[in-house]
């Protein structure tokens, strides 16, 4: 920018343009390589705001969660060495499920680079693959403020990491813009949001195998999210049912009798059955990777929304690969494509949906020792705020979470859907909360989860909430004191036992840590202090810790597993758990049993 005082440093400069790029947040954690940084935070009025993490993975998590919940790009930073290999998990969080995410990080002094100096390490290799689509060290004041811009755009435009290094010397000299001359590269600052639409002819085509079909599923992901009117529209034109990827699951409301809910591992019965059964599939904004809860290869036609030309065509043989934005894409389509009476296909799926919550309603019912994780996610559902953001973390949180919420009103929801990484519920409820303020936030976690991160990150928390609007941030921990959804994994997949040394968590005070930082906890060991728990969190005047003792021989097994892979759990069970043989095999039997209304067990088998 022509004019800047040349007495500013490259790091004052930087804190500038970031501000400039309406940046207002940046989620980090001090050390030596970043203390030119920090001397500029302190000269600018600690804009934009430092928000300062327990551990420098959490400063991305939370960068991630500031970024799925505001639609803005997430800005994370750390030290040179350590603080940059931390940084590492949650920038690949951010990468596998298409967030945008900027990290700057310290380098060691120019001078000592090849040194084998303290905290050396060569950043530029690795974060190659993290940040793929830019990746660059400023080594002079001239390079800015290219690399900052271009960093910024490349994340907005391709929706990924990128990462700028930046030695400790480096910030602390005298910034000098680019000139007029010969190897300068000035820049600009500014992204403008571009829509694209398919060509015409594509379109065409398109319209021709979604009018012919008779069974039409409709499946959605995150890339839906800007145009549920056009998805409620298009599910209406093509009398379709509608089932959403996960990262998906706040793109359209539960509410809608054709929403079938989650589909793949942690997904609902009413949407394996759609899939199994349609004979058009129309994909919108998702990359689901689970091919086998797709129909079967050459039974369906296929059309794919998606904005992105290399996620295009992946997953399934589809017809027509439509390059476009889905909001644009389907205004396009809708004109052109002839409505279809509801008959026996959409009221099928309106029917097994509505089965679907009767049956989760059943599920949550089930007895177990001392309490039924399903019901204390069911029982939260009725109760959720219309505004409320929401964030499972990895495992049987997450089963909880995919099939007992339903998503209504404004709710926001996300976890960590591609790279299914253990620890963001906590740091990515918090980084919503910088985000919007004025909403409560809810986690749900495993024990294991929380041991892992969550219970510092509180520390985070009871840092910061004083600021926010509204105060509530509810972090749920399931303490059932096992890692239970690779428990049974183990013995669904491989007929094994528990191993207790691997799987068994010892039991921690979650609530009462809490309660030792000055937040609110509570610690329920009763179904019926349930309910009066996730209301007492709710109406909290400070975030709130809520310790549910869950029972850990609830199986997380889907529920459109195969009678011969329940049975391969429940011979694990007893060989390796006899002393919890009746209550589980009680609950496996439940399961199966509850698949239809009225006790009938499916015989039938999912495709492998």
């Amino acid at each position: 920018m022509r004019g800047t005082p040349v007495s500013i440093k490259v790091s004052d400069y930087v804190l500038q343009r970031l501000r400039e790029w309406d940046v207002d947040h940046v989620f980090a954690y001090a050390g030596d390589g970043i203390n030119g940084l920090l001397a500029a935070w302190g000269r600018s009025d600690n804009k934009p705001k430092f928000v300062q993490s327990r551990h420098e993975e959490m400063s991305a998590f939370e960068a991630v969660g500031y970024a799925k919940f505001s639609g803005k790009v997430g800005v994370c930073a750390a030290t040179s060495g350590p603080g940059a290999i931390h940084l590492l998990n949650g920038l690949y969080d951010a990468k596998l499920d298409h967030v945008p995410v900027v990290a700057i990080v310290g380098q060691t002094n120019r001078s000592a680079m090849g040194g084998s100096y303290q905290q050396e390490v060569d950043l530029l290799s690795l974060y190659k693959d993290v940040a793929s689509e830019f990746c660059e060290m400023v080594t002079v004041p001239e390079q800015l403020p290219n690399v900052i811009d271009r960093a910024m755009r490349t994340a907005y435009a391709k929706r990924t990491v990128t990462a700028i290094v930046i030695p400790a010397d480096v910030q602390e000299l005298d910034y000098s813009e680019p000139s007029h001359a010969f190897k300068m590269v000035p820049s600009s600052l500014g992204l403008t949001h571009s829509a694209p639409v398919p060509p015409t002819a594509e379109l065409a085509r398109a319209v021709e195998v979604l009018d012919e079909g008779e069974k039409v599923a409709i499946l959605i992901g995150q890339g839906a999210r800007g145009a549920r009117a056009e998805v409620e529209e298009i599910a209406e034109v093509l009398s379709a049912g509608v089932a959403k990827a996960l990262l998906g699951k706040d793109a359209l409301p539960d509410d809608l009798p054709y929403v079938t809910g989650s589909i793949g591992l942690l997904g609902t019965r009413p949407s394996y059955e759609m899939m199994r059964d349609c004979d058009t599939l129309l994909v919108i904004g998702s990359s689901f990777p689970y091919t086998q809860f797709l129909p079967e290869f050459g039974q369906t036609r296929a059309v794919q929304i998606d904005i992105d030309p290399f996620m295009i065509g992946l997953r399934y043989p589809f017809e027509v690969n439509l390059v476009g934005d889905a909001k644009e894409t389907l205004r396009a389509l809708l004109p052109q494509l002839k409505r279809k009476k509801h008959g026996s296909w959409r009221r099928k799926i309106e029917m097994n949906t509505s089965r679907w919550w009767e049956v989760m309603q059943r599920r949550a019912a089930v007895d177990a020792d001392p309490i039924n994780p399903e019901y204390v996610v069911h029982s939260l559902d009725a109760l959720l705020p219309d505004d409320v953001i929401l964030a499972a973390d990895s495992g049987s949180a997450a089963n909880w979470y995919a099939r007992h919420l339903r998503m209504r009103g404004t709710m926001r929801g996300s976890l960590s859907g591609t790279l299914a990484t253990m620890g963001p519920g906590v740091p990515y409820v918090i980084g919503a909360k910088f985000a919007h303020p004025d909403r409560p936030a809810l986690a749900i976690v495993g024990d294991g989860a929380m041991q892992m991160n969550g219970m510092a990150e509180l520390i985070t928390a009871a840092k910061y909430w004083p600021e926010w609007e509204d105060p509530r941030l509810i972090v749920a921990v399931l303490n059932n004191q096992d890692l239970n959804q690779v428990t049974w994994e183990m013995r669904a997949m491989a007929g094994a036992p528990q191993f207790l040394p691997s799987q068994a968590l010892p039991d921690v005070p979650y609530a009462d840590f809490a309660r030792s930082i000055g937040l609110g906890g509570v610690r329920v060991e009763k179904p019926g202090e349930v309910e009066e728990a996730w209301q007492r969190a709710l109406g909290a005047d400070r975030p709130f810790v809520v310790e549910f003792r869950t029972d850990p021989a609830v199986p997380p097994i889907p529920p459109y597993a195969s009678l011969d892979q329940i049975e391969a759990a429940a011979s694990a069970v007893i060989k390796g758990d006899s002393d919890r043989v009746g209550m589980i095999r009680q609950g496996l039997k439940a399961k199966v049993q509850d698949m239809l209304p009225g006790g009938k067990q499916r015989q039938d088998k999912p495709e492998e």
